[in-house]
């Protein structure tokens, strides 16, 4: 490294420049600290949301009978059912299994991905086998989109079917929601 060079560079810098850049630097470093903060903030407030809405709110309407509320601002409050599943990376495979046997195979998608160089296009357009074949890297995604996941999941709850809520990562509660008028 040469130092003269490096020190040359500073030397067209004056005192007020260097003030310049030493404020916008304590500015940057203050704006990503209110960043983190925020963001903490927001995951906070998420949480607290969720609590109330999803749990202490309807347990609080069905411990008094209430199903539906009118509040003095015109916000109605009503409590549905929601569903939620999300297959753990780990159980996958198990998973997989048990959607194919049970006859929702068409439920899984399959992705598969190769990576070309350029001027590769024509190469890209040949079949997995053929790409297997010439010894392409190849990489397969094989997965559920997750609003599908949970639209079956409530379709066959509210039919009554039996589902592996472990291994799918079922969840079935009650949700709060506010209509604003």
């Amino acid at each position: 490294m040469d130092f003269e060079s490096v020190a040359d560079q500073f030397t067209g810098v004056d005192e007020q420049g260097v003030g310049t850049i030493s404020n916008l630097c304590k500015q940057q470093i203050a704006l990503e600290r209110r960043i983190t903060d925020l963001e903490q903030e927001l995951k906070d407030t998420k949480r607290d949301h969720k609590k109330i809405a999803e749990d202490l709110l309807p347990a609080a309407l069905d411990e008094y009978g209430v199903s539906q509320l009118k509040m003095d601002d015109g916000s109605e409050i009503s409590v549905s059912p929601y569903y939620n599943a999300s297959i753990a990376k780990d159980r996958a495979d198990e998973a997989f299994d048990w959607l194919v046997q049970a006859g929702h195979g068409s439920l899984i998608k399959n992705h598969v991905t190769a990576a070309f160089g350029r001027g590769e296009d024509n190469v890209a357009k040949s079949l997995l086998a053929e790409l297997e074949q010439r010894g392409m890297a190849t990489q397969t995604k094989i997965w559920v989109e997750p609003m599908t996941l949970k639209s079956f999941v409530k379709e066959q709850v509210e039919k009554g079917n039996n589902l592996p809520y472990d291994l799918l990562g079922i969840f079935v509660g009650q949700k709060a929601k506010i209509k604003r008028s």
